[in-house]
């Protein structure tokens, strides 16, 4: 289950008894504050606090630039020429704290967004619990021909059946060893730190992570895309649609100009240059590699 009968009642106490505050609050966070967003087999997102709003981002970017936004009319349009013109410290000035429960593959990849804070559950203090993730059956897919990173057609069925039974088997074994060396009963034991060691990739664990919204816009930029590994990008669309209730206005950007945008190269924007004055400009006349020929003729639709 992605949350203890503990847990549950924990966030059941804290959203029984609201407390007034003075400082701004954005009515969409608040809906998502404490409750757990469940991912894959037993992870989730829950969000435990956060501070700022759109109007936190213009409130910023007017005190930072002056003058030089005047001209920019509503805070919609104002956050829209942030986003449009890089302008990332405005966006800074929003933060959010999740609380993360995820495999550890999943952390590791994770972790490497090295623009936040983040305490992690300690295996050297606590013993961390039997559960694993284990893959639905289509997700199981073999190496991909041509992408050295990524996964290619899903396996048949009966090797999928077979990989879902050395996953749960392997899982089992390495909790079953982990357990037995830790045990105290009549024998010392060994300690936690090193008893961990054997525990498999797959095995969940938590932390809190915080960031400011400019690099968790980076974060959804990078693993939510559709090349990422599925099991951190189910996890950023998770925070994805957290963020996009708590700044509609900033989240509409990043999605018109960061998500659905097309960053093009000098090469490239010269391409588009002579096209558009009727020459017929190819590969060849580009200059650009078969890697970035390749990415820019897909842009268009180009095979």
């Amino acid at each position: 289950m992605p949350l203890t009968p503990e847990q549950d009642a924990e966030i059941a106490a804290l959203r029984s008894q609201p407390q007034p505050t003075l400082r701004v609050v954005a009515p969409g966070m608040e809906a998502h504050l404490y409750r757990a967003i469940p991912v894959l087999d037993h992870g989730f997102v829950r969000v435990v606090d956060y501070m700022g709003d759109d109007a936190a981002i213009c409130q910023a970017a007017r005190v930072s630039y002056g003058r030089g936004t005047k001209s920019v009319s509503g805070d919609e349009g104002l956050i829209r020429y942030l986003m449009r013109h890089q302008h990332s410290t405005p966006f800074e000035m929003c933060e959010v704290k999740l609380h993360v429960k995820l495999p550890i593959f999943v952390a590791r990849q994770w972790i490497r967004h090295r623009t936040a804070n983040v305490n992690e559950y300690s295996g050297r203090y606590s013993i961390l619990d039997r559960e694993f993730y284990i893959p639905e059956p289509e997700a199981l897919a073999a190496q991909s021909v041509v992408n050295h990173q990524g996964r290619g057609e899903a396996l048949g069925a009966e090797e999928a059946a077979r990989v879902l039974d050395w996953l749960k088997a392997d899982a089992a074994r390495a909790y079953d060893h982990y357990e037995a060396m830790i045990a105290t009963e009549g024998q010392q034991g060994l300690a936690r730190e090193l008893a961990r060691m054997n525990l498999p990739a797959n095995i969940y664990t938590q932390w809190y992570w915080k960031t400011d919204l400019h690099n968790l816009f980076h974060f959804i930029w990078l693993r939510a895309d559709p090349h990422a590994q599925r099991e951190i990008r189910v996890y950023a669309e998770a925070v994805a649609g957290v963020v996009r209730d708590w700044v509609p206005a900033a989240f509409a950007a990043f999605e018109d100009y960061r998500q659905q945008g097309v960053m093009l190269s000098g090469k490239a924007v010269a391409v588009l240059k002579r096209r558009l004055a009727g020459e017929t400009v190819g590969f060849e006349e580009s200059g650009m590699s078969k890697g970035e020929w390749r990415e820019f003729a897909a842009v268009w639709g180009e095979s």
